[in-house]
């Protein structure tokens, strides 16, 4: 069977760019900034995530691209049976991904048709009330994945990506511009802009904490998801630049959504510590304040939900591109087994009430940084793939290598402040 490949490096760009920029960027960097304290925490975070998201994805990347595979078939190609197995582990929590992101991303679907409909959407307490609402939204997200990932590689999953990130990129700037001109922007900019470091010197571990999760499930890495994308694409472009132009777009979307999100808190009263629902308590208000704010509220959650369905999408292709590398079965078969698995599992997240709060909690405190720990060592100590071989797959193509001297990050500083940050969670 012929190996499937992106067409243009534009593609792998905005397809890679797509599973990190979603959920992460549009629901949950705005409320755990808000949990921990505005703009130390953003600090924060942009420090993990030149400290550990970057190496972990130029991993991923460079462990796919040398092994031809998803995470499981490279870490067997490149590093035997034993690692192949460790592979399968980290592999399956793109599956725990999906089986409530998938339940948030239909939320997200829901709130687009509202507004277009009736030019209001639910309130989020009684959407989540509503099990035969929230089951068929996330039916509505999961069967989408699963039709344009059974297409094929270039012809669906490539084509949609680059459709999706383009609008998004295009819209949220116009979007940061409506929320700079509202009444509370100077107070929301200046909580989101001006540290205070107070939480982090009481809360240090929580803080510290929250950030590592956050670069972690921001960027989709620690479970293998990039490495099929690295799968996809030829040596003409060194890793190192893609990796780097991959995290520049995906911060600069989150760092766009609090442009908009704590201008609106302050303008219009909303707790920006309020959890997992503030994306969808404070931006009805803006729009609700707004000329226009019906066309502008579908249009907006219309994109974000693309945005959510970008990233399952590339998470979908992840595992049904994974699955084909190890069973040799057809791309539209193994995208409906995905599909059909990936709607039974997240059951639970759609009929119970903190199920995923719980899912979130062990998938972005544990699972990722687990598999994280997993991937640097693999590439860092000859029991793996071992560090040459990294660095020059890593290296290959036109663009920046990865300089001899970063050897202690992989081994040593990432490996190390993943197990400090395991062991706090655990506590």
């Amino acid at each position: 069977m012929k190996r499937e490949r992106l067409a243009s490096r534009f593609g792998f760009l905005m397809l890679a760019a797509g599973c990190a920029v979603g959920l992460g960027n549009v629901w949950r960097f705005p409320f755990v900034v808000g949990q921990n304290g505005g703009a130390a925490f953003v600090l924060v975070y942009f420090a993990f995530l030149a400290l550990f998201g970057f190496p972990v994805l130029l991993a991923e990347l460079s462990v796919g691209r040398g092994g031809k595979a998803g995470i499981a078939g490279a870490f067997l190609a490149l590093g035997g049976k034993w690692w192949g197995r460790i592979g399968l582990a980290v592999f399956a929590g793109n599956i725990l991904l999906m089986v409530y992101y998938t339940d948030v991303a239909g939320w997200l679907v829901k709130f687009a048709e509202a507004y277009a409909v009736s030019g209001a959407p639910p309130a989020i307490g009684a959407l989540v009330a509503d099990k035969p609402v929230c089951l068929t939204y996330m039916l509505v997200a999961v069967g989408i994945a699963t039709a344009v990932c059974a297409v094929g590689v270039q012809r669906g999953v490539e084509r949609v990506a680059k459709w999706m990130m383009v609008s998004l990129l295009a819209l949220m700037g116009v979007l940061v511009v409506m929320a700079l001109t509202l009444e509370g922007a100077a107070k929301g900019l200046e909580f989101y802009l001006k540290p205070d470091w107070r939480p982090l010197i009481e809360h240090p571990g929580r803080v510290v904490f929250d950030a590592m999760g956050q670069a972690f499930f921001t960027l989709s890495i620690g479970v293998g998801a990039m490495t099929i994308f690295g799968s996809y694409i030829d040596r003409q472009e060194s890793l190192v630049k893609e990796s780097a132009w991959i995290i520049a777009i995906d911060t600069f979307v989150a760092f766009t959504v609090g442009l908009v999100i704590f201008p609106a808190c302050a303008t219009f009263d909303v707790d920006v510590a309020s959890g997992s629902r503030l994306l969808f308590a404070a931006l009805p208000k803006v729009f609700e304040a707004m000329s226009g704010g019906r066309v502008w509220g579908c249009v907006f959650f219309v994109f974000l939900s693309l945005a959510a369905l970008t990233t399952v999408i590339a998470v979908f292709e992840c595992i049904i591109g994974g699955l084909i590398d190890m069973t040799r079965r057809s791309r539209p078969f193994v995208s409906l087994a995905v599909g059909l698995a990936v709607a039974a599992l997240s059951l639970p997240c759609v009929f119970i009430d903190k199920a995923l709060d719980f899912e979130d909690f062990i998938f972005s405190k544990f699972w990722l940084p687990i598999g994280g720990l997993a991937i640097t060592t693999f590439v860092s100590y000859r029991i793996g793939w071992g560090w040459d071989a990294f660095r020059e797959e890593a290296s290959a193509g036109r663009g920046i290598a990865l300089p001899a001297w970063t050897r202690p990050i992989f081994r040593y500083i990432v490996p190390a402040m993943i197990v400090i940050v395991i062991i706090t969670g655990l506590a």
